[in-house]
């Protein structure tokens, strides 16, 4: 196995030297492929090299891993003949060489050096110079920033009382300020900081070109008296200069079944009747399908009102959140009453399609075991004319269990499911006032499900009721509070040789834990941030983003304080009980980390970490075992099947129900690279493990100990292959052990020194990205 890995390498760097070569077949005689742009810069403090390669305007051919230019390569491989279709083809799919344009490089130094200037550098200076090499060339540009200028003195030239008083209350929010460095990127961000604060009080009509700055240099002193200006109104150059108007809300109109298909006119609106709510007309065609007050309470501001730029986008966030509506656009219409400035509002609704039935396939893979399933849902998205959205959903799968031991009457594992769901638009609960719950965007849900699952080893039922809120701030940030989850886990019958296996020797206590009827009672609250917000595409190569994710869950002590205070008797096994069913009590929080790293448009490098402890007690002594961590699998350490790592060092028999604990520690980090058409490439590395908090006999090694736990970190490494649909994304990923904590000797503890493929690889399919 290490020959055949030696000989990879000698194939890999042979077809690198060969490509190599062959670069600049296609280059006419007397130009030269770009190979190369650097940037260098005596300030990387200041004027980062990596914050400057926007500006360059001819890019070398790109590159795979940042490394090879694998796609030039391939179009290399074509011969002469364009008319062949297999040179088509590799043309196609590669990337022609990118020929050396002087014009190009010239425009890159002009662009480079007016946006060191912009920085306040206006001393800068930038060349270029280039190495030829057979038919390549590259580029080197230098840029010398010299001394910086700085403000001097700052003054504010601001001809109306008015605004002038809500920027002076406003200036600790200012960006500018003497002794700051003369950045004009900066004068433009204040700029954008005056216009939004003045849009939110009233000035409607306000943009940021009505705000202007002179800079007065001064002689040999590197230093700039900078006034900035405001300029008065004036829609169009034949117009004449006026004061700045403040606009308030005149009218507001609903209009409920506006139609973006036809004209955009007002008159082009087709409605036929009309009522009016608490002073509000609404306008309808044939019938009104939702409650007035469910628009009234989602409107953020009022008939009288300051115009405030964030209350409109407020109000679009709000209307957006409800299922029944596919679009909603605001139109204000400029009107004069008096003396006064007012703005008619508008709020166009275009409803979307009520009801739908939707049918799913998909298959399944649970621990290497595939199968099928299939599922029918139907939705009605204004189910009591409040936005609200009802869901039913009816579920079915089949999969064939390998690796059963003899002794079970059969291999098939059947499952049946329903589950149904209603989801309100606000905040639902007892004694809040309608104030705070239009104040709160949450929404509130309630759900139940029933599953049914027929296996060889058993047969279980899960019953769930829930109720939770959702609410979201800024895009960014999303809340989930779990107020309650009532679960009911029931086994009708398990087989004799399960229980055999598993259950009467006490081999393994967790299991004979588990495998009885009880009761899960718990709450939680879970948070997430992703700094993108509602930006997050698909593509986390071109962006640099991070999220963070925490969760915190709690179950049973409201019933263990109940059952301690009203002296209920305990079981034969110390447990309090409901209705003759003992109930889980434990404490579960996780937290996660995950960033993405933009290096160029084609290259990323995204960093992962996680770790989650459950701790039973009290009325428990093992967590559930939907609740408990598992490693290994495609989202996990991958150079290991789903559930076959850990914990800690046990190195007992490859059955996914050991291979279970209550610590999770969990670290990757993955280059990703665009490949060609929508194929994506990566190279791993995961690290990781879980760990029990309590020793069992049964699991020799997989209690954690803080003087051992380092140890038992496993490391895997490997490649991986995307393919990037935008709305969904197919992930293929093969992963090799690296170190293996299972194993005490040299040869088995270090694979990556002594791989052995069969023994060491696992493969992975899913959908979506790890992290």
């Amino acid at each position: 196995m290490r020959s055949s890995f030696l000989q990879i390498l000698v194939l890999v760097a042979v077809l690198w030297v060969l490509g190599g070569c062959s670069a600049t077949k296609f280059v006419p005689d007397g130009s030269y492929l770009l190979d190369e742009v650097r940037i260098h810069t005596d300030n990387k403090k200041e004027v980062s090299p990596s914050n400057l390669r926007m500006y360059v305007r001819q890019n070398p051919n790109a590159k795979w891993f940042s490394l090879f230019k694998t796609q030039l390569y391939i179009y290399d491989l074509s011969g002469r003949d364009s008319t062949r279709w297999i040179n088509k083809f590799l043309r196609r799919i590669g990337d022609a060489p990118v020929i050396y344009n002087p014009a190009e490089a010239e425009r890159t130094r002009l662009e480079i050096s007016k946006a060191v200037q912009n920085m306040g550098y206006m001393a800068s200076s930038v060349d270029y110079t280039t190495r030829v090499r057979r038919k390549k060339i590259s580029l080197r540009y230098l840029v010398k920033t010299g001394r910086p200028y700085t403000v001097r003195t700052l003054t504010d030239d601001i001809g109306d009382s008015r605004i002038d008083s809500i920027l002076r209350a406003d200036s600790a929010a200012s960006l500018l300020h003497k002794g700051m460095r003369f950045n004009v990127n900066e004068l433009d961000a204040d700029r954008a900081r005056i216009t939004s604060k003045l849009q939110d009080n009233g000035y409607y009509r306000f943009n940021k070109d009505y705000i202007g700055y002179t800079a007065d240099t001064v002689r040999g002193s590197y230093t700039v008296d900078l006034t900035q200006h405001l300029y008065p109104y004036k829609p169009t150059a034949a117009d004449s200069a006026r004061a700045h108007r403040a606009y308030h809300i005149g009218n507001i109109f609903f209009i409920t079944d506006y139609d973006v298909m036809r004209s955009s006119a007002m008159s082009s609106i087709y409605v036929n009747d009309s009522i009016r709510y608490r002073g509000y007309p609404i306008f309808y065609k044939d019938k009104l399908y939702l409650r007035p007050k469910l628009l009234t309470d989602n409107l953020r501001f009022r008939s009288g009102d300051l115009y405030n730029a964030q209350d409109v986008q407020d109000t679009y966030s709000r209307f957006g959140r409800l299922s029944a509506l596919k679009y909603t656009n605001i139109r204000f219409v400029e009107t004069q009453v008096a003396d006064s400035s007012k703005l008619d509002a508008y709020i166009l609704l275009t409803k979307s399609k009520p009801r739908s039935i939707s049918f799913e396939v998909e298959g399944t893979n649970s621990a290497g075991d595939l199968g099928a399933a299939a599922s029918v849902s139907f939705q009605n998205r204004n189910f009591f004319h409040g936005s609200e959205t009802f869901m039913v959903k009816l579920r079915g799968a089949y999969e064939v269990i390998s690796g059963l031991q003899a002794g079970y009457s059969n291999s098939n594992y059947t499952e049946y499911g329903v589950e149904t769901s209603i989801n309100f638009p606000n905040f639902l609960f007892p004694f809040l006032s309608s104030d705070f719950r239009r104040r709160v965007r949450a929404t509130t849900e309630f759900a139940l499900l029933y599953n049914y699952q027929v296996r060889p080893e058993f047969q279980r039922t899960l019953a769930t009721a829930s109720w939770s809120y959702k609410w979201s701030k800024r895009q960014k940030i999303q809340h989930r509070v779990d107020l309650l989850n009532i679960s009911f886990l029931y086994y009708p019958t398990i087989s004799e040789r399960f229980r055999e296996d598993y259950l009467n020797k006490g081999q393994n206590q967790i299991f004979l834990y588990n495998y009885q009827n009880r009761l899960i009672i718990n709450m939680g609250y879970n948070y997430y941030y992703n700094s993108l917000g509602s930006a997050i595409v698909n593509n986390t190569i071109a962006s640099n983003s991070y999220s963070l994710r925490f969760n915190f869950e709690s179950a049973g002590n409201l019933m263990y304080v109940i059952s301690r205070a009203t002296n209920i008797r305990k079981n034969a096994d110390g447990e309090y009980a409901i209705l003759g069913l003992p109930f889980y009590q434990y404490l579960k929080g996780e937290f996660d980390y995950s960033q993405n790293v933009s290096i160029d448009d084609r290259n990323s490098v995204a960093f992962h970490a996680g770790v989650g402890i459950a701790v039973p007690y009290g009325n428990a002594k093992v967590v559930p075992f939907e609740k408990e961590y598992f490693a290994g699998g495609a989202n996990s350490v991958r150079g290991w099947t789903v559930r076959s790592l850990g914990p800690g060092s046990y190195s007992g028999p490859s059955n996914l129900y050991d291979r279970s604990g209550d610590i999770k520690l969990d670290a990757s980090i993955e280059y990703r690279t665009k490949l060609f058409w929508k194929f994506q490439g990566a190279a791993f590395i995961d690290a990781g493990n879980i760990w029990t908090i309590r020793s069992y006999d049964n699991l020799p090694g997989g209690v954690f100990k803080f003087d051992k736990f380092y140890k038992q970190i496993a490391v895997a490494y490997g490649l991986g292959l995307r393919l990037d649909f935008d709305f969904f994304i197919l992930r293929l990923d093969g992963g090799m052990k690296a170190i293996n904590p299972a194993y005490t000797t040299k040869r088995e503890h270090y694979p990556i020194a002594y791989p052995r493929f069969s023994r060491d690889f696992a493969f992975h399919f899913a959908v979506g990205y790890p992290f």
